[in-house]
């Protein structure tokens, strides 16, 4: 039976952002379009800049849509991804001549380093049916400038196969418990974890996110870290993360720091292990690897609370935001707006992106989305979910990037605990 889904019951108390995901692509550069186009005749063309190598196929298929609709505008798309450095490329398009009409924000500190180059979008019909939440990070002194892509969520997703090989019948919920788990998967010849540690952002986004979401209060945890009140060496949840950290290096492949992501899900989708910390924009490479994969969410439990350990990190992962000096922005909000109350976009976002809609006015079949966001949704609207907070560090996105090189450090083993704790509060004291 179909069960469709209204959003705007799943958007809890984790709205937050992120950033992303993925490798490069083989989507050609933008070569920089008619920038003078109008509607009495000219062509239009749209430059879109954005990082989401998952949908840059589908992406290209939508605004081929768009352009059937609408013949007078040619739409170039430029996907740089996680491999690749978004954020710098996008500095770099903004100091040449070639900058995008359309491009990627992921919220809250992002917003405040792009706020001068941002369309405020307050006056845009889809803002009405932005479910409970999804604009927050993107909204500053009441006004909103950025269109949410989704929602996603992440943790370790797993092999349901391998595990009852293995005779696993009760699903972990504490640390102690995956311990267990991982050692009766390695015992029957199966490896416990694939490790992407060769991307930062899998390291300094996803993963350390876990200390700060499984805070009392993570905001006021942030705040007091950039006040100076609180410190991260000897924070009892970091050093409960550490232990999870440990658990994934014991029990993981022999080549973390060379697994870049395509490879990760890649060995994963082949069933070479049984779990992988991802989220559910992989649900389309795994399923074109391994149509036939049994999969599902596991949480990332850094304790023996079986109640507190039971959430998984959900937020909106980017939004899409308007040039404000483009001379086709008036394009550019009719494009985003065609996309979410269009019937041909919101197919595309549900059934060929495989997103959970941001949005009431969309509605999301579970049966089409895969099952790793039905895991999401089932999470979500049960209200167990945590924050992502990665977009709050000071700096950005280079806390992130500090972060991942410390513990990249960490996983070849030129650091202790101590140390990777160390470097972390030098990062964040030096960027606040």
């Amino acid at each position: 039976m179909k069960k469709k889904i209204w959003l705007s019951l799943m958007l809890s108390a984790a709205m937050a952002v992120t950033a992303a995901c993925g490798s490069s692509t083989d989507t050609p550069p933008a070569a920089g379009g008619d920038q003078n186009g109008d509607h009495a005749g000219n062509q239009v063309t749209l430059k879109i800049f954005q990082f989401k190598v998952e949908i840059a196929e589908q992406l290209t298929q939508l605004a081929q849509e768009y352009e059937k609709e609408n013949p007078g505008v040619k739409i170039q798309i430029d996907t740089v991804g996680g491999g690749s450095d978004y954020g710098a490329a996008l500095k770099a398009r903004f100091s040449s001549s070639d900058t995008p009409d359309i491009f990627n924000n992921g919220g809250n500190a992002d917003l405040e380093l792009w706020l001068e180059h941002l369309e405020d979008l307050s006056d845009q019909p889809w803002v009405k049916d932005l479910a409970s939440g999804a604009g927050d990070a993107m909204t500053k002194d009441g006004k909103i400038y950025g269109q949410p892509l989704n929602l996603e969520g992440y943790g370790y997703i797993y092999n349901k196969d391998l595990f009852a090989q293995a005779g696993i019948t009760e699903l972990p919920r504490t640390i102690s418990e995956l311990r267990e788990v991982a050692q009766k998967l390695q015992d029957n010849g199966i490896t416990p974890f694939v490790n992407g540690y060769a991307e930062w952002w899998v390291l300094g986004n996803h993963f350390v996110n876990l200390p700060f979401a499984y805070q009392e209060d993570p905001d006021a945890f942030i705040a007091s870290l950039n006040e100076g009140s609180a410190q991260i060496p000897g924070n009892e949840k970091f050093s409960q993360w550490l232990d999870l950290f440990d658990l994934t290096l014991e029990y993981g492949n022999n080549n973390p720091l060379q697994t870049d992501y395509k490879s990760q899900v890649t060995e994963f989708a082949l069933g070479h292990a049984a779990m992988v910390q991802q989220g559910n924009w992989t649900q389309l490479q795994i399923s074109e690897t391994n149509p036939d994969i049994n999969i599902g969410f596991l949480p990332m439990p850094i304790s023996d609370d079986a109640e507190a350990n039971d959430k998984l990190p959900v937020g909106v992962p980017n939004n899409w935001v308007i040039n404000k000096n483009s001379q086709v922005k008036e394009e550019a909000k009719k494009f985003l707006n065609w996309m979410v109350t269009s019937d041909t976009g919101k197919r595309y976002i549900t059934e060929e992106f495989k997103f959970i809609p941001a949005f009431t006015t969309i509605e999301a079949d579970e049966s089409l989305l895969g099952p790793l966001a039905a895991d999401i949704i089932r999470y979500t609207s049960e209200g167990k979910t945590l924050s992502w907070n990665w977009f709050k560090f000071p700096g950005g996105e280079a806390s992130s990037k500090k972060f991942g090189d410390a513990m990249q450090s960490y996983v070849a083993g030129r650091t202790d605990r101590v140390q990777l704790l160390e470097s972390f509060q030098s990062s964040w004291d030096s960027l606040k």
